[in-house]
Parts: structure tokens; sequence; C-alpha cells
């Protein structure tokens, strides 16, 4: 087997094309050389993070992304045929852009978000320009729209995440319009649980989130997804323990036990490939235990959540939670352990460029005012701006 140093070296020479781009997509020659090493016995995961190592170096000579990079050669070629004459499209176009949304959803919390907006860029394209010609094959139609759902979706909460709102709330308008033409509410309901997320921290007060979450949870209950299903319902949890009201925590609760329910049951030919987990449940049930009042329960309901999140696509929603925990800690009389945990949070939203995070991040640290003069807040405050500039 290769040493480490040696398959790095081998990737950075495979991955250049003899043109000098940078080509990882399927066909290249990078993916035959994971393939290789594969079939030497390299782990799955050793190969997922060399892989996810010359993503995040893919440049070119000026050190500007090469928007294709995930392409591969004849991956390239079909997109260009296709866009050049859409009649000429066919599944192999569309496993290219299933691919690269795939590919591009793959490296949220490993790659700054700019980065990833910029590599999905070529998909959202596509998928504008094919829908909009009249001469695309019909029986492509669906799958084309299903695409389009998930790619302009993503692509709603990267333009959130680079704070362009304008850009994200059209996207979002399309890709539900997109999802509500296939006929699957389940599809539906994942474009306004997103929506509803990136509404909560883009507009003031509540309404607008709560009347996306209340669409999705009407879809999700009209559709076959039981993890979709689970999903909505937590995040109706949320937004009710925010609003606060005489009644909120029962609700909040009745709706968690709802997303339990669904998150507990049989999950196998679930047609969601939705990562929602346990411990983002368990992270819905800290939100609402914080802003319900009892920040005992929140603060371990956030620690074992945080635990869990292991992967690197979880480092986003990692920093949420353990933000929220420091908060707990803080409503518990402990604001040293506080500032501490907050120090975990500032490396991580300056990583990914989250936006939620480092939203959380700060409203966290404004809680901290009342011991704004001690040592350990003045640390967090340098550790601040010196990776956020602010």
């Amino acid at each position: 087997m290769p040493s480490e140093r040696y398959q790095l070296l081998l990737a950075h020479l495979y991955a250049r094309r003899p043109d000098g781009e940078t080509a990882i997509g399927s066909g290249s020659d990078f993916a035959e050389l994971l393939d290789a090493l594969r079939h030497l016995g390299e782990g799955e995961q050793a190969v997922a993070e060399l892989r996810r190592l010359l993503v995040r170096t893919s440049t070119d000579d000026n050190n500007t992304l090469d928007l294709l990079a995930l392409l591969g050669p004849q991956a390239r070629t079909t997109q260009a045929t296709a866009l050049a004459d859409p009649r000429r499209a066919d599944e192999t176009l569309l496993d290219v852009m299933r691919t690269g949304v795939s590919d591009v959803n793959r490296e949220v919390g490993s790659l700054p978000f700019v980065r990833l907006q910029l590599l999905l860029a070529p998909v959202v394209e596509s998928c504008r320009r094919l829908l909009l010609a009249d001469d695309v094959p019909a029986s492509l139609l669906p799958g084309l729209r299903t695409i389009t759902a998930q790619a302009y979706t993503l692509a709603g909460r990267l333009a959130f995440e680079t704070r362009d709102d304008d850009a994200s709330h059209s996207l979002y308008t399309s890709a539900t319009e997109a999802a509500g033409k296939l006929g699957t509410p389940w599809r539906r309901a994942m474009v306004h649980m997103s929506h509803a997320l990136v509404t909560l921290y883009s507009m003031p007060g509540l309404e607008g989130a709560r009347r996306f979450v209340d669409a999705a949870v009407r879809d999700a209950r009209a559709g076959d997804s039981v993890i979709v299903r689970a999903r909505a319902h937590a995040l109706q949890a949320e937004i009710t323990a925010r609003a606060g009201g005489q009644q909120a925590e029962r609700q909040a609760r009745a709706a968690l036990s709802l997303a339990w329910y669904d998150l507990d049951g049989d999950h196998s030919g679930d047609p969601s490939t939705s990562s929602f987990t346990a411990a983002h449940l368990r992270g819905f049930e800290g939100v609402t235990s914080l802003y319900v009042g009892d920040a005992a329960a929140a603060h371990e309901e956030f620690a074992r959540s945080a635990v869990a999140l292991t992967r690197p696509r979880d480092q986003v929603q990692r920093a949420i939670v353990t933000s929220d925990q420091a908060l707990a800690r803080l409503r518990l009389g402990d604001p040293k352990s506080a500032a501490a945990l907050l120090h975990e949070c500032v490396d991580a939203a300056s990583a990914t460029g989250g936006r939620v995070a480092t939203i959380r991040l700060r409203r966290a640290r404004r809680e901290l005012r009342p011991w704004r003069r001690e040592d350990f807040v003045a640390d967090l405050d340098d550790h601040m701006i010196d990776a956020l500039g602010a």
C-alpha cells in the first residue's frame, strides 16, 4: 500500500488533465486512482479524505477555483452537448448533474461555503437553461425537476451562507416550484424546511419561518418519507418553543414526540437520503428545552448531540449545538465554562464561514456582557476578532 504522502503526490498528479485543468469527477484519471487504492485495500474513509483534500486544493495557476473540477472529462462533453442542443439531453446528463449536486453537498462542513457555491454553479446554470428549453425529451423532465429541486435548494442555502438573501429566497422559490411538479410531497417538504431555517435567520420575527414549517409538516405528513416527517416535526418543535406562550412547552414536546416516533420507526425503503439522525434530533430537543426554561435538560441534550456529530459534514451543526450548549451553561451560572466552550465554536465557524453558527456564537457572546471585564471574556473576544474579524 502506498504511503499517505505518496498517495497525496499521486492524487495531485492524476487530478491534472494534460491541458493543466483539474478533473476529479467520474471517468477522470483521479477517479481511476481512487478505485485502484480501494482494490489495494485502502479503507473507504481514507479514500474519501484523500478526495476531500483534492477538492479543497483544486485551484488553477491563478489560485481561483476550477468550476468544473468535479466533472470528469466525458461529463464535461456530455453537458456541453446537451446545453448546445437540449434535444440531445439523456440519462447520462442527468447522472452527471445528480453527481455534481451530491458531490457539493458531501463537502458541506469541509470547504468554505463560498467555494461550494462556485462548485455548484455549473449544475445550477444547466438546470436553469434546460428547464427553459422547449425541446428537452419529456421522459427526462421528472428527473430534471428532481435534480433542479435539489440543486436550487442547496444553492439557496449556500447563497444564504454567503449573505446573498435575495438570491437565496429566489432560488428557494424556484426549488419549491420544481418540487411541486413531481407529485412527491416529501421532496417539497425538504425545500420548505431549508427555506424555513434560512428565513429564521434572515428576516425579523418568526412568522415567515413558521409559515414554511407549517407547509413542510403538511407535505411531510402527505409524503412517503418518515425521516423527512421526523425532521419536519423537530423543526416545528423549535419554532413553537421560540415563539413562547402558555401552551408552547406542551405543543413543542408533542411535536418532538412525533419526531421520535418517526425516527425510531422502520426506515427501510425510505425514499429520502436525508442525513437527519438521533444526534440532530437531540439538538432540537436541546433548543426546545432552552427556550421553555429548562437549561439543565438543554445542556444534557446538547452534550449528547455534540458528541455524536463527528462526521466532517456535521461540523457546522456541531458548532451550532455547541454554541447553544454554552448558552445553557451560562444560564446554569457558569460563564467561564461557557466561554471556554465558545472557543470551539469560533474555530468551526471560521473554518466553514457558517452564517448560522456565527449568529448563534455572537448571540451567546452577548449573553456574557455582565462579565465583559473578566479575562476569560477578553480572551474569547480576541479569538473572535482574530478568526472572524469581529
